[in-house]
């Protein structure tokens, strides 16, 4: 609800104070009327600035979670919480698991080592070496893609391969010609 929508509503709600400290048994139907009206007029309002759902919970940190209706605050998320709770207090903390013994091994388990993907690696020369541009491609065709429009780019390097990436590194095709260039301008003088 915004500023100016408080203001109304804050307003509309100060007239119906005022309504109801003047209400009598002998007040007439025109000044009901005008009661009436005045209600509609706040809850319009209130209709506009109200732009969540009404909590379906009793509970402050997830009012519109799901619903557990034998918990107190009607809060299935923090009720499973509050058993948990209970169950370890009840039962103790859970026992560890039991240890297994790993084989030692110089290059790990097979299950710590990703299988191995194929991939293109677009790399471009940047006068002393050969360095990754872009993000490596599960398609040769577009990391082909990706290095013509490098290449027809503002500022092209001098030279850009392709790796192929899968258990082993392959350069499938090199475009321009790598150069060493020495990055003292005066050549070590």
């Amino acid at each position: 609800m915004n500023h100016a929508q408080l203001t109304a509503l804050g307003r509309a709600l100060r007239v119906l104070g005022e309504h109801g400290e003047a209400l009598s048994a002998d007040t007439p139907d025109a000044r009901l009327h005008e009661v009436k009206a005045d209600l509609r007029r706040a809850l319009d309002l209130l209709e506009e600035g109200v732009t969540t759902a009404a909590p379906s919970t009793r509970c402050p940190e997830h009012p519109t979670g799901p619903v557990d209706e034998s918990a107190p605050d009607l809060c299935l998320l923090c009720e499973t919480r509050r058993r948990a709770a209970r169950r370890a207090e009840f039962n103790g903390p859970p026992l560890p698991p039991e240890p297994t013994a790993p084989v030692p091994s110089r290059y790990g388990v097979r299950g710590d080592r990703p299988q191995p993907q194929q991939r293109w690696l677009p790399e471009l020369w940047n006068g002393q070496a050969w360095q990754l541009c872009g993000t490596p491609r599960r398609d040769r065709r577009e990391a082909e893609l990706y290095i013509a429009a490098q290449r027809r780019g503002p500022r092209p390097a001098m030279a850009y391969r392709i790796v192929h990436e899968f258990t082993d590194y392959e350069v499938l095709r090199v475009w321009g010609t790598p150069v060493r260039v020495d990055i003292e301008p005066m050549g070590n003088l």
